[in-house]
C-alpha cells in the first residue's frame, strides 16, 4: 500500500492571519486519524503540519494592526501548536514557511527549474485575487457586476484587482498533456473520485503559464538572482511538503527518500486546483514522484452556511474543548462530517452525540460490566474454554466488524467506520441486557463469567478500532480491563492474532467515568393527548393528500436516556435529507434489527420535543394481537424518499 512500510501524511499549511478555527482543526484531525490508523497497523509514520506565513494578504493584515510581518506571524504560532496539542494531534514536524531552511530549499528549487527552462521572466497583465493569492483569467471571474464595480473571483466571491507587472512564470502549459496522461493512468489519485472531473475540466480548457513571483511586494522569499522580486505564495507554500523532509538539504537525502512520495495529502476543496494541477506539475518539473493520493474534504457549515468571519459564525476549537473536552469533539467531527460533502456543525448534535453514543452506549456498557463484576467479587476474568452459541455469534461478528472497519478506513469514510462500530456496540449491549447477568451472578456463575468475558473481549476490539479517533479515552478503557495497547512497527494490531479471543484473561480495575453526559437542565416528555370521540369524522381526499407519507431507511438507532420505550432514529429520505424521529418501538425491536430497514413515515407532522430531542416526523406502525408494534414497510426496496400515493 505504501513504500517501505511507511506512511507520510500532510495537512494544508494554514494562513497566520487569525487563530485556528474548527475548519483547520477538521483538516488536521483527518490527517491525525489516518496517521494513527497506519500506526495501529504497524507502519512507521510522519505527519506534517504548519503555517503559511508569506504573501500580500499576511502583509496587509500585519499592517492593519501596526506590526512588522514577522512579529505578526510569530504571534499566532503558539495558538496553533497549543490547539493541536490540546486536541491530541500527534504531528511529527511543524513547518513554518519563514523557516530559514525552507527558504533556502525553495530558492534551490527555483534555481533548478530556471536552469532547465521551466521558469522564465515576462510581464503579467490581468486580474489578481488577493484573498486567494492567485492570478486568474477571464473565465474565473464573476463578471455579473454593476457599472463601475470590480468583478469578483469565482472561488472566494470577493473583488479582484487589475494589475500589470513584471513577473517570473512557471511553464504550466508545458505539462498539460502530462497531467492528462497522469490522471488517465491514476484514476484514484483524488479522493473522492467525483472531484477529479472538475480538475480535468480545468486542464482540458487549456493551461496557461502561472506567475510565481511578485515585484511590488517585500514580504516573501527573495527570488534567487533578482532582488526586485519575491516568490509568489503557491510556489513557496506547496513546496513545504518536500522541504520539511529534507528536499534540497545536504545530508538529508536519505530522510527525503524514506518519506517521499507522500501517502495522503489532506486538503479542503477550496484549494484543490493548486494541489491537483500546480503541485503535480511542479513535481513533474522537478523529476519527483507524485503523492499517492490527495484526500479532498468538504467544508464545515454552520446553519447550512460556510464559516466566515464576516458572518460571525467561526467556531474556536478551544471553546469546544473547555466545554466538552478534546475527544468527544474528535469523535463528533469524524462521525458526523462526511469527507465527500459539506457537513453541518451543530452544538445540539454534538451534545446529543456525547450523551447518546459515548456516555450511554459505550461508557455505560463498560460501567455496567465492571460494576457488576466488582459487586460480585470478580476482578480477573479468564477464558471460559467453551463458548455458548450466542457468545460465538458475538465473536464472529467482532471479526466481521474488523474487516468492515478496515475497508471503511482504507476508503477514508470515517463516518461509515464509526457507524459500523456503533452497530456492534448496540449488539453487545443487547447481548449483555438479554442475558441479565445480575441474575446469573446468583444462579449460574459459569454463565455469568462468560457474559463478562464476551463483554471484555468485545470492548477490547471496540477500543482498539476506536483508538485513532479517541486515543486517550480508549487507552483508559483498555486499562480498565487490563490491556496495554502496544504500537510496534511491523506489528498490525488490527488483523494479527492478538485480537483473537482464545486463552485471554482480563484484570479489571476501577477508572473515572469515561464520558460525561450533556443533557438539557430540564427534561420533559411531552405527550399529546388525543381526545376520544363518539364517531370517527370523515375526511376529504384534499385532507388526505396534505399528509406527506414517505419511505426512508433507518441509519442510526439509539436508546433514549430516561425512557424504556423510545428509540432515537435517524432516517435517510434520499434527496429530502435525513430526519431525527423518536419512536416508541423499543419494546418491539432490538436496535440492530432496525438498521437498514425501510419504514413509512409522516414527514409534515409538526416537530415536537420528547425527552430533550426534537422529533421531526412519525414512524407508522400497527399493533399485533400480542401487543407488539409492527412497522409499516414497503414489500420491496424502493428509493429512499419515495412518496406514498
Amino acid at each position: 500500500m505504501t513504500k517501505k512500510n511507511s506512511c507520510y501524511l500532510t495537512t494544508p499549511i494554514y494562513y497566520v492571519t487569525a487563530k485556528p478555527h474548527i475548519g483547520s482543526l477538521y483538516s488536521t484531525l483527518i490527517a491525525d486519524v489516518i496517521k494513527r490508523w497506519y500506526a495501529l497497523r504497524g507502519y512507521k509514520t510522519f505527519l506534517l503540519t504548519g503555517t503559511d506565513e508569506h504573501g500580500q494578504k499576511v502583509a496587509q493584515a500585519a499592517a492593519a494592526v501596526n506590526m512588522e510581518p514577522k512579529r505578526f506571524v510569530d504571534s499566532f504560532i503558539d495558538a496553533y501548536k497549543d490547539a493541536w496539542r490540546t486536541f491530541e494531534i500527534d504531528y511529527t514536524y511543524f513547518i513554518r514557511t519563514t523557516d530559514a531552511d525552507h527558504i533556502r530549499s525553495v530558492q534551490h528549487w527555483i534555481k533548478q527549474l530556471m536552469d532547465q527552462g521551466d521558469i522564465y521572466k515576462s510581464e503579467y497583465e490581468g486580474w489578481y485575487c488577493t484573498p486567494c493569492e492567485t492570478f486568474i483569467n477571464e473565465t474565473e471571474i464573476n463578471d455579473q457586476r454593476q457599472e463601475g464595480q470590480k468583478p469578483h473571483c469565482l472561488s472566494c466571491k470577493r473583488s479582484v484587482e487589475q494589475i500589470k507587472e513584471e513577473a517570473y512564470f512557471f511553464r504550466l502549459s508545458a505539462y498539460q498533456q502530462k497531467l492528462l496522461d497522469f490522471y488517465e493512468q491514476n484514476p484514484d489519485f483524488i479522493v473522492p473520485k467525483e472531484r477529479t472531473q472538475e480538475v480535468l475540466n480545468v486542464i482540458k480548457s487549456g493551461l496557461k503559464d502561472i506567475s510565481i513571483s511578485r515585484k511590488n511586494i517585500t514580504w516573501g522569499i527573495p527570488f534567487p538572482g533578482d532582488g526586485h522580486h519575491v516568490t509568489y505564495v503557491w510556489a513557496d507554500a506547496l513546496n513545504n511538503y518536500i522541504t520539511a523532509i529534507g528536499y534540497g538539504k545536504k545530508g538529508q537525502e536519505a530522510q527525503f527518500n524514506e518519506w517521499w512520495p507522500a501517502t495522503v495529502q489532506v486538503l479542503g476543496k477550496d484549494i484543490i486546483r493548486f494541489h491537483a494541477i500546480y503541485w503535480p506539475a511542479f513535481l513533474m518539473a522537478s523529476g519527483l514522484a507524485l503523492p499517492t493520493q490527495l484526500l479532498v474534504h468538504g467544508w464545515i457549515q454552520i446553519d447550512k452556511q460556510k464559516m466566515s468571519k464576516s458572518l460571525g459564525n467561526v467556531i474556536d476549537p478551544m471553546d469546544l474543548y473547555h466545554q466538552y473536552g478534546a475527544e468527544p469533539v474528535r469523535y463528533y467531527l469524524m462521525r458526523h462530517m462526511a469527507i465527500t460533502q459539506d457537513s453541518n456543525f451543530s452544538i445540539a448534535d454534538l451534545e446529543q452525540s456525547i450523551t447518546s453514543d459515548l456516555a450511554n452506549d459505550l461508557g455505560n456498557l463498560l460501567n455496567r460490566m465492571t460494576s457488576l463484576a466488582f459487586k460480585n467479587g470478580v476482578e480477573q476474568i479468564d477464558d471460559p474454554g467453551v463458548w455458548s452459541d450466542r457468545a460465538l455469534e458475538i465473536i464472529d461478528e467482532s471479526w466481521n466488524l474488523i474487516e468492515d472497519v478496515h475497508e471503511y478506513m482504507s476508503e477514508y469514510t470515517f463516518h461509515m467506520a464509526l457507524a459500523r462500530i456503533w452497530k456492534f456496540i448496540h449488539q453487545v449491549n443487547a447481548y449483555f441486557h438479554a442475558h441479565e447477568p445480575w441474575k446469573l451472578a446468583k444462579s449460574d456463575s459459569e454463565k455469568f463469567i462468560e457474559v463478562l468475558a464476551v463483554t471484555c473481549h468485545s470492548l477490547r476490539v471496540i477500543a482498539t478500532l476506536l483508538w485513532p479517533i479517541m486515543p486517550n479515552k480508549m487507552e483508559q478503557l483498555l486499562d480498565s480491563i487490563g490491556i496495554l495497547l502496544k504500537l510496534q512497527e511491523q506489528h498490525d494490531l488490527v488483523s494479527d492474532l492478538e485480537l483473537t479471543w482464545k486463552g485471554r484473561s482480563f484484570m479489571l480495575k476501577k477508572i473515572a467515568t469515561l464520558f460525561e453526559k450533556h443533557e438539557p437542565q430540564e427534561i420533559k416528555e411531552k405527550i399529546e393527548k388525543v381526545e376520544e370521540v363518539d364517531q370517527e369524522p370523515f375526511i376529504s381526499i384534499d385532507d388526505l393528500v396534505k399528509v406527506h407519507l414517505a419511505v426512508g431507511a433507518v441509519v442510526v438507532c439509539d436508546e433514549v436516556s430516561g425512557s424504556d420505550k423510545l428509540y432515537r432514529l435517524e432516517i435517510d429520505f434520499g434527496d429530502q435529507g435525513k430526519r431525527q424521529i423518536l419512536s416508541g418501538i423499543k419494546k418491539s425491536y432490538a436496535s440492530d434489527e432496525l438498521i437498514g430497514k425501510q419504514v413509512v413515515c409522516v414527514l409534515n407532522l409538526k416537530p415536537r420535543m420528547m425527552l430533550g430531542f426534537e422529533s421531526q416526523g412519525m414512524v407508522l406502525a400497527v399493533q399485533d394481537g400480542n401487543g407488539k408494534a409492527q412497522l409499516l414497510m414497503p414489500f420491496a426496496s424502493v428509493p429512499n424518499g419515495s412518496r406514498l400515493k
